[in-house]
């Protein structure tokens, strides 16, 4: 699935899900080595986990980071429901 990111330096998210778990992301720039970082982190992570760490963090003085654009593009997958 492909997700474009708001208010973000990346532009876009591709994430790969298998019945829930996350098993591949890649983000379209922003900061190359954060981005990866993150992505490895939350390879084999359930959605709603990765969803419940990443949701509402902000980047500077943004409303907003990659890492809450994460969150948003997941609950867009598998909502938000237990």
């Amino acid at each position: 699935m492909k997700y474009r990111t708001k208010g973000t330096c990346s532009s876009a998210i591709y994430i790969e899900l298998d019945n829930g778990i996350i098993k591949s992301v890649h983000f379209t720039g922003g900061c190359n080595g954060n981005l990866q970082g993150i992505s490895r982190l939350v390879e084999g992570m359930p959605a709603k986990e990765a969803i419940s760490r990443l949701k509402g963090i902000k980047c500077g003085f943004k409303p907003t980071s990659c890492p809450d654009q994460l969150a948003v593009a997941l609950e867009s997958i598998v909502g938000t429901a237990n």
